[in-house]
């Protein structure tokens, strides 16, 4: 029912004090979103203690890996020393 979605649109955003269109593109994920609006859609869902492990680095296991991805590589194996290899 597309009318009732615009009505819980327009609730939403009447508790969070912003439009409807902010509503939707906080639906459809768009990246312009101020972190305001978020943490109060977020209290009035009563979930606001997620905003704080969304914005734990040591949780984000997507940012750990992209971060992973750019660490300089070694271009070789280091060198064993003479002796070092057998007991």
């Amino acid at each position: 029912m597309p009318g009732c979605a615009a009505a819980w649109q327009g609730m939403l955003a009447e508790r969070i004090g912003v439009s409807t269109k902010t509503v939707q593109r906080m639906e459809q994920g768009h990246a312009g979103i101020a972190l305001q609006h978020l943490a109060r859609a977020l209290q009035v869902f009563g979930e606001l203690d997620r905003l704080g492990r969304l914005m734990d680095t040591a949780e984000d296991s997507i940012g750990l890996m992209l971060a992973d991805e750019k660490l300089p590589q070694r271009a070789r194996p280091p060198k064993l020393e003479k002796g070092a290899g057998a007991l």
